[in-house]
């Protein structure tokens, strides 16, 4: 059985400014922007090189705006990555890598400024959020596993 994870669901107050951030400033690909009615829209976005979309708008989630926590972008490229986010207004913090050489830990701590020595595959990060809150992180991945 193949399970394909197609869609994100973000909670944010304002449609047209997510809409902004994530089309104009992060480049993301405009799917779909449906007003169905009154309080409900559905905007799908996609980030370049994704099978995965974002989607948000008005009526679609009844988490907390900003609550989405944890969200990866990988890049093959984190320096680079970072140096073009940041040249489009987008504050974001990094690279780093965690203390550990592992994943990094969620509450911000054990983080070292740079890349991880050795650059290796799954251990470099930078993070940035939307004007919402939504945090985002950038994970840098040159080398999967074999069938990956």
């Amino acid at each position: 059985m193949e399970l394909k994870l197609e869609v994100i669901v973000l909670p944010v107050s304002d449609v047209d400014i997510a809409k902004e951030f994530y089309v104009d400033t992060l480049g993301f690909r405009l799917d779909a922007d449906f007003p169905i009615d009154e309080g409900y829209r559905i905007v799908q976005a996609t980030p370049p090189g994704s099978a995965c979309s974002v989607i948000f708008g008005e009526g679609l989630s009844a988490l907390p705006v900003g609550s989405a926590r944890g969200l990866h972008l990988v890049v093959t490229d984190i320096e680079r990555a970072v140096k073009e986010l940041a040249g489009r207004g987008v504050d974001i913090d990094g690279p780093f890598h965690d203390e550990t050489g592992a994943f990094h830990h969620a509450d911000g701590t054990h983080r070292v400024p740079g890349v991880a020595p050795g650059r290796p595959s799954y251990g470099t990060f930078a993070r940035f959020a939307d004007p919402d809150g939504n945090e985002w992180f950038l994970q840098e991945v040159t080398l999967r596993a074999p069938g990956r």
